[in-house]
């Protein structure tokens, strides 16, 4: 399935959507990257059959943290379940992208005027090489489960280091995720 642009969408929506805030669990403390020790970029809230992933990356200084490797440290990726609400965002940091924009599924094989954001499921079409996360708990390669472009204009754009491509990992058995992006 294909994520296309569906317009503008609340901050705090529980649709797949890049921008706005994290729904999170109680007790959820906001990522901080490990290289620069700054505040993370929210970047996509993305609903799970057994919950929301919801990704992150450092954007405070960009280019000098290592926010394309999946164990680098300067991005996050996280799956939540139960009841969640909106993070309270950090006052210092580049926190959050400029605008919110919602993402719709729509089938590959189908012709759309919205601009296409990512894909949805299926493999990984990768733009260098096969960098398929490990997970840290139960050592097993993890589930891809989403591809996401950098964005259709400044505002929504996330920075893959200009025309990148970010890749979103799940493990089901042990509740993990992660995120790296290739150029």
């Amino acid at each position: 399935m294909l994520l296309i642009h569906d317009g503008t969408t609340a901050a705090d929506a529980a649709v797949p959507r890049t921008g706005g805030v994290p729904l999170v669990p109680d007790g959820f403390v906001w990522p901080v990257c490990r290289e620069c020790g700054g505040a993370m970029q929210f970047l996509a809230h993305l609903p799970l059959p057994s919950g929301v992933v919801a990704v992150f990356l450092c954007q405070n200084d960009p280019g000098m943290c290592d926010d394309w490797d999946a164990a680098g440290g300067a991005n996050a990726a996280f799956v939540f379940s139960g009841e969640l609400s909106p993070a309270t965002v950090p006052a210092e940091g580049e926190t959050q992208l400029d605008a919110v924009t919602a993402l719709r599924l729509h089938p590959e094989l189908t012709p759309t005027d919205a601009p296409v954001l990512g894909r949805w499921g299926g493999e990984p079409d990768w733009v260098q090489g096969d960098e398929t996360p490990i997970c840290p708990s139960c050592t097993v390669p993890m589930g891809f489960t989403a591809e996401l472009e950098e964005g259709y204009d400044f505002a929504t754009s996330a920075n893959f280091g200009g025309g990148g491509r970010g890749y979103v990992f799940s493990c089901r058995p042990c509740g993990g995720a992660a995120f790296l992006w290739q150029r």
